[in-house]
């Protein structure tokens, strides 16, 4: 599904969010980069789809990044992007729920729009816990539930009849932009993925509505003892 989209992705994203995921991103950037050694840090992007969060944090901090994503056409259009730019982020094709790197081994991790298509929420969070080194950053950017009846609305229809529509349209792809609403309406809300996160071991666990609630910011970190 990811495959067949992924030539029109990025074109979609902008489009259909009226380019705001672009300020969301920059936001993950500046939370990650906040909690980031001075020197010699290093950031894991997983589920980095096309690359634009990965590109993003190389220009907001002063890391080494990796992208990290099981889809390989994605992947290619993300080393296409750096390329150009002339960058040399790795992009490595793997799993979210099988990270193959070792423990504590990245001082930030970031997942944009990513976590709720895993098969476990759960395993994901443990994942970003496990490679963190102590005194890491974990930032979770996700679709979530607005706050506002009247956005709500709105929102519902929006994604289940409006989206769908146009993604498929533009991408040719109408089951993948029918899959997006539907993993949203699984997808925990605000409090209960803060509680998540603190379950697997996360501390100092925040959340920041974005566009009254329409996607959430969830940052967490390693404790250091």
């Amino acid at each position: 599904m990811f495959a067949a989209i992924a030539t029109r992705y990025d074109l979609l994203n902008h489009l259909l969010s009226g380019n705001v995921d672009q300020r969301w991103r920059r936001l993950v950037v500046r939370k990650v980069a906040a909690n980031l050694p001075a020197t010699g840090a290093r950031v894991l992007d997983v589920a980095c789809g096309t690359g634009d969060l990965s590109l993003a944090l190389v220009a907001g901090t002063q890391a080494q990044v990796i992208g990290l994503d099981f889809c390989r056409p994605m992947l290619d259009i993300a080393a296409a992007k750096s390329s150009s730019r002339g960058l040399a982020i790795p992009f490595v094709e793997g799993d979210a729920l099988q990270l193959p790197f070792r423990d504590r081994s990245f001082d930030g991790v970031s997942i944009a729009f990513g976590l709720r298509n895993l098969a476990s929420f759960e395993g994901g969070l443990r994942e970003l816990f496990r490679i963190l080194r102590p005194g890491g950053t974990a930032a979770v950017l996700e679709f979530s539930k607005p706050r506002m009846p009247i956005l709500r609305t709105f929102f519902r229809v929006y994604f289940t009849k409006l989206l769908p529509l146009l993604g498929g349209l533009i991408s040719g792809s109408k089951s993948a932009y029918e899959y997006l609403p539907d993993s949203v309406s699984h997808f925990p809300d605000q409090e209960l993925l803060a509680a998540m996160l603190k379950d697997v071991g996360f501390s100092e666990v925040t959340f920041q509505n974005l566009t009254g609630g329409i996607a959430a910011l969830h940052v967490g970190k390693r404790p250091r003892a």
